[in-house]
């Protein structure tokens, strides 16, 4: 809903396009100061999840997200452009929460070795959030609302609704049973979390995807606007934004398919089956054709092709997904039209398997630091406020299309560190290799 509210606060209280740009910074920045608090408290305390469980952690994040949004009734209604952003910090904070919790809570569910796989479920739900969300809300904020001439009420009573659904969410979550967790190692108190390499390369790799993706999606709507690109009006660009996000919920599901212990067979096959299902879900509530989406279908079939050539391993399939976004954003920089509309739209189904797959790496084999660990990755979230701060800034200077060189930046580090994290896994597995042969000797 954020790349929503971006343009319609900037044409709201005439705004740059930096100053557009704070909302990703109030959100995206409440994640760091968030999860700075959690980590300082966990320094000095101990792990905070592990003393209230998860369960109770998730709760405490959807009733603060719930809150958030029934900020956003007296924001409207006063309609200070400080108000609105005030509303999405504290949205954000609920969030951050909710990321604490559930990213580690999903991952130790099960076998560590499976553990990318469940979190590409789990978000690839969330994308289907994100796909549906632009539609509906651009709908009821440029279309339905914002049409009778109710101004701030465009974003009022979307939001009351959003605030009323975390809270019911929050009480379903409170009765119903999960299967509990926790962690009996005493947490030791300091910086000892830092001395993982995959964790403290990690931060920066989360700090510079998030940041990357909602530079993207932020600048999609005013992208596609630009006369020499597709020089659409915001009411219909808002339709392109399901398929970027919902890129997202194309190649998390077949991530998920791709790294779990089915056969290889029926899981190329599933793949395909998941694909064609979430791509008829995206044309079915976009209003495009398939005669102008069929870039968007080469795309698809492309990506099918580097999750063949990652072989479900976690680095070496980040590292290619990285290389293809890097191909795309260097299109949609240097082309015009439908070809860079479609290169940059595409970027969303690479950037997919992303967040699971750096998530899984950077707290492999953390143990008693876990949850201490997903804190800091949390707290580089922070890309998201950053990142499309400085694009706005390089948007005001060289333009909307060539402002594209710094999520581009972001995703060359995530080449490196995919090459890197891969590196590192077998120089492990040679290490217990040669520890298991020692013993076996020995006897």
């Amino acid at each position: 809903m954020n790349d929503i509210l971006i343009p319609y606060l900037k044409e709201m209280f005439e705004l740059k396009y930096w100053q557009a740009m704070l909302v990703q910074f109030a959100f995206f920045g409440a994640y760091f100061i968030g999860s700075l608090l959690y980590f300082l408290l966990s320094l000095r305390i101990g792990d905070p999840i592990n003393k209230i469980g998860y369960q109770n952690g998730i709760v405490l994040g959807l009733f603060m997200a719930s809150v958030g949004c029934f900020l956003f009734y007296p924001a409207a209604l006063y309609g200070v452009y400080f108000f609105f952003l005030m509303a999405l910090f504290v949205l954000g904070l609920g969030f951050t929460m909710l990321q604490i919790a559930a990213n580690p809570y999903v991952s130790i569910l099960g076998p560590e070795e499976t553990a990318s796989s469940r979190l590409n479920m789990s978000q690839a739900f969330n994308s289907l959030g994100t796909t549906v969300a632009p539609i509906l809300g651009g709908y009821l904020v440029f279309e339905y609302f914002f049409s009778e001439g109710l101004g701030g009420e465009a974003v009022k009573i979307p939001y009351l609704l959003f605030g009323t659904v975390f809270l019911l969410m929050a009480i379903v979550f409170k009765l119903i049973n999960l299967p509990e967790f926790s962690n009996k190692e005493t947490t030791l108190k300091g910086m000892q979390v830092l001395k993982f390499r995959n964790l403290s390369w990690g931060t920066v790799a989360i700090f510079v995807y998030v940041g990357g993706e909602v530079a993207i999606g932020s600048f999609l709507i005013n992208f596609i606007g630009l006369n020499e690109i597709m020089g659409l009006e915001e009411a219909t660009a808002k339709n392109y934004l399901a398929y970027y996000w919902g890129g997202a919920m194309i190649g998390r599901f077949s991530g998920a398919i791709s790294l779990s212990e089915m056969k290889t067979t029926r899981k190329y096959l599933m793949m395909i089956f998941t694909s064609v299902l979430s791509f008829g879900l995206i044309f079915s509530i976009a209003s495009i054709s398939i005669a102008e989406a069929w870039p968007y279908l080469l795309v698809i079939l492309v990506n099918y092709a580097a999750f063949i050539l990652g072989k479900s391993i976690a680095g070496r399939t980040l590292a290619i997904f990285a290389a293809g976004i890097i191909s795309l954003l260097v299109l949609a920089m240097l082309t015009t039209g439908s070809i860079a509309m479609w290169a940059l739209v595409g970027v969303g189904i690479f950037n997919s398997i992303m967040w699971p797959n750096i998530f899984t790496i950077a707290i492999s084999g953390l143990g008693k630091y876990t949850s201490q660990g997903a804190s800091l990755l949390v707290m580089s979230i922070l890309g998201g406020a950053l990142i499309p701060l400085l694009q706005g800034i390089a948007a005001d200077v060289m333009g909307v299309q060539l402002s594209f060189i710094v999520p581009l930046c972001c995703y060359l580090y995530i080449l490196a560190y995919g090459v890197m994290s891969h590196r590192w896994k077998k120089e492990e597995d040679k290490k217990e290799e040669e520890a298991n042969t020692k013993v076996i000797s020995m006897h």
